[in-house]
């Protein structure tokens, strides 16, 4: 939430659309000290909001993660063979919370000896798919690099130079639960390394 998501006519929409529709709505205040107002005062009632400013960014966007409670879906095509031998592709779909998405990874546990190929083979197999077209080129030391930037430095300044690189390089506004998936994802990763690292001394 900040003055300038009320007055975007485009931020509107899509929160009143999201609204109507009976949607899941978790504000997040990027502006300090903002109190929002009119339309979006309205839309957001009594609504529990996340603080970016109050908090590190990777606090934050663990507390996003949670309240979202987002699950990644994976799409699996099968080609079923009919009696009349016309073969068609039916679409199944498969929810898998991040934890089980993550052991399923078919790429190498050591993030920095990741290639550019396995990063978006990484991105896609969790449906990061913004994020895998906006880290084209990115191998695994990137990610990291990337992920420590996002835990150490101001959530405002992260979410300005993201976003920027989103419309200059893909024409798209940073999907803040890809990013929220992203960071989560890689906290877990780090997390069962240490606990393997652990395991072996």
């Amino acid at each position: 939430m900040s003055e300038q998501y009320r007055k975007s006519n485009y931020c509107r929409a899509e929160a009143q659309y999201a609204f109507q529709r009976e949607r899941k709505i978790v504000p997040i205040l990027l502006q300090k000290q903002y109190k929002p107002d009119g339309w979006l005062l309205f839309i957001i009632g009594q609504l529990l909001y996340v603080d970016f400013n109050k908090y590190e960014f990777s606090r934050a966007m663990q507390m996003l993660h949670n309240e979202l409670k987002v699950e990644l879906m994976v799409e699996t095509r099968a080609a079923p063979v009919r009696p009349n031998g016309d073969t068609s592709v039916a679409h199944s779909t498969t929810y898998i919370s991040p934890p089980e998405i993550l052991r399923s990874s078919i790429v190498s546990e050591k993030i920095l000896e990741w290639t550019q190929s396995q990063v978006q083979n990484w991105l896609l197999e969790h449906n990061l798919r913004q994020l895998s077209r906006l880290f084209t080129g990115c191998d695994g030391r990137s990610l990291l690099h990337l992920s420590k930037y996002m835990k150490y430095c101001e959530p405002q300044q992260i979410l300005n130079l993201l976003e920027a690189d989103a419309v200059r390089r893909i024409n798209e506004s940073i999907s803040v639960i890809e990013l929220s998936c992203f960071h989560s994802l890689m906290h877990e990763h780090k997390k069962r390394l240490e606990l393997a690292h652990g395991s072996h001394r």
